[in-house]
């Protein structure tokens, strides 16, 4: 099959997009894949099993740029194929590298236009008549979030063609990503993919195999004490992987660009990481608002110097707008601050963690700041924060921004286990500050992060104390995240975690 037999009268999309859809799925004319790593990261397994056997017939997979999404998709094609999949059952379509679906013909349902010209004239077969055959079509799309309206077009496919489609979905906007839930409720599966897990890191690195805790969702053992306590345990049984894994993860973060060139320079690392994945985000993602409307990219890009330099910290709104307004020789106000948080938010850079409001009405406190990675602060701000105990020991002035950056790298892993809901809970009057709640079913975990060498087992575990003795907050114990191994407290309903074995629950 060449391309030009790609051009069929009545079914034309424009002709470069053709070119394009035909350049980005070689395999329908016998040539190779481009060429795709052999590490296959945490979910590969999970999503092959489920575009197998389904139990929704579409998956959305959606994480921060350069995490590996689209490698994902292509490493999971590549298996397709190695196992007899038909090439013609199967249609990838990357938007963010399709300019030309701006054409009149297909601007509106782009999807379902080139659905249309795919039955026809790749397929050779409806998706209905290839379910008919037990041959259902995997389709693959790739940056989804940017057409306004995805959700309401695959609802549409998967509806008109039961069992004939399975659909893998990905996307680097949560914001957007989100809006599709309702119109699809019940026909989708959602993972979260983010930075490299501390296991994959020894794995990329070939330091070793680390075996997590737990592989699958089941919240109940998170409710009890004795898990955690294997959590412990399980980490110090591992420890000569798992603390040369964290030594890596110290060092560069949890990028896999940043571990699969670990020779490179970290100047030349830095610069990567700003062009691939901040100034893309803040220049190309995030500068196009409602309605056309554009955002203040300097503006967008001070919003973001100041959620690192407050990386960890619940930040008053007015006071980063004060902040702003001295940098920048602007003005503006903290409703716009916190609409650009949310923004940076949506496109999981950071997450900002709401305070508790179970019992409340009207909030009290503010969001606190947790960074995606805090290699991408240390290549924004050209400052390196050390986390491993040892390099750590060797700026003692570094110590409290250390603990900054810990409770930070705590909170984004935890916020992005998908199933896991998760808040802070701020100092209140006769209450003091817990660094995370996590709400499971109807208990609440107490979560406080003391990174330090020395821990006070009364003053630094106040807060735990004070929200556990509540009866109404269903807390049967409270974890306390350390620095080291060797740290504990006499109180039984406290267990000391390592922030390294921590990372490795998953």
């Amino acid at each position: 099959m060449s391309k030009s037999d790609f051009l069929i009268p009545g079914y034309q999309l424009p002709g470069t997009l053709v070119q394009n859809l035909a350049d980005q799925n070689p395999w329908w004319e016998g040539r190779p894949l481009p060429s795709v790593p052999s590490y296959r990261r945490w979910p590969f397994n999970k999503l092959l099993a489920r575009l197998q056997r389904p139990l929704a017939p579409i998956l959305v997979v959606r994480g921060p740029r350069q995490v590996g999404k689209t490698t994902l998709q292509l490493q999971l094609l590549e298996q397709l194929l190695s196992e007899g999949v038909n090439p013609k059952r199967i249609l990838r379509v990357q938007f963010d590298d399709l300019p030309t679906l701006r054409h009149a013909d297909v601007q509106g349902e782009p999807i379902l236009r080139i659905a249309e010209w795919f039955q026809t004239v790749v397929l050779g077969d409806t998706f209905n008549g290839a379910a008919q055959k037990n041959q259902p079509v995997f389709l693959f799309l790739d940056e989804v979030q940017n057409l306004s309206s995805w959700a309401t077009q695959l609802k549409f496919l998967v509806d008109t063609h039961p069992g004939g489609l399975r659909v893998l979905v990905t996307g680097s906007s949560a914001l957007r990503i989100k809006l599709g839930d309702d119109s699809l409720a019940g026909r989708l599966q959602g993972f979260e993919v983010g930075p490299l897990r501390l296991a994959e890191i020894a794995q990329l690195r070939g330091l070793g195999r680390l075996t997590p805790v737990q592989d699958e969702n089941s919240w109940d053992q998170w409710t009890q004490p004795d898990f955690w306590h294997q959590v412990r345990s399980t980490g110090v049984q591992q420890a000569l992987v798992r603390d040369a894994a964290y030594s890596a993860f110290s060092e560069r973060g949890a990028y896999p660009f940043c571990h699969v060139h670990a020779d490179l320079a970290w100047a030349e690392v830095s610069d990567q990481l700003k062009q691939t994945v901040i100034n893309r985000v803040i220049q190309f993602d995030l500068r196009l608002g409602e309605k056309g409307r554009k955002r203040d990219r300097h503006l967008l890009e001070e919003v973001f110097r100041l959620a690192c330099r407050y990386v960890g910290q619940s930040p008053n709104p007015a006071t980063l707008a004060r902040e702003a307004e001295f940098s920048l020789k602007i003005k503006t106000g903290p409703q716009r601050i916190r609409h650009y948080l949310d923004f940076l938010d949506a496109a999981l850079l950071i997450r900002a963690i709401q305070p508790l409001e179970a019992r409340i009405r009207k909030r009290q406190g503010y969001s606190k700041l947790c960074l995606c990675d805090h290699a991408l602060r240390a290549a924004w701000l050209q400052e390196i924060i050390p986390l491993a105990p040892d390099a750590l020991e060797q700026s003692p002035h570094l110590y409290d921004l250390a603990g900054h950056i810990a409770e930070s790298c705590a909170g984004y892993y935890l916020a992005s286990l998908s199933g896991l809901d998760l808040a802070h809970w701020p100092e209140r009057t006769g209450e003091p500050e817990v660094d995370f709640i996590m709400i499971i079913g109807d208990k609440r975990i107490p979560v406080e992060i003391k990174y330090r060498r020395v821990v006070d087992p009364l003053r630094d575990t106040l807060g735990l104390r004070v929200f556990i003795e509540k009866a109404v907050n269903n807390a049967p114990f409270g974890l306390l995240i350390t620095r080291d191994d060797a740290t504990t407290v006499p109180d039984p309903r406290i267990i000391c975690v390592p922030l390294r074995s921590l990372l490795l629950v998953r």
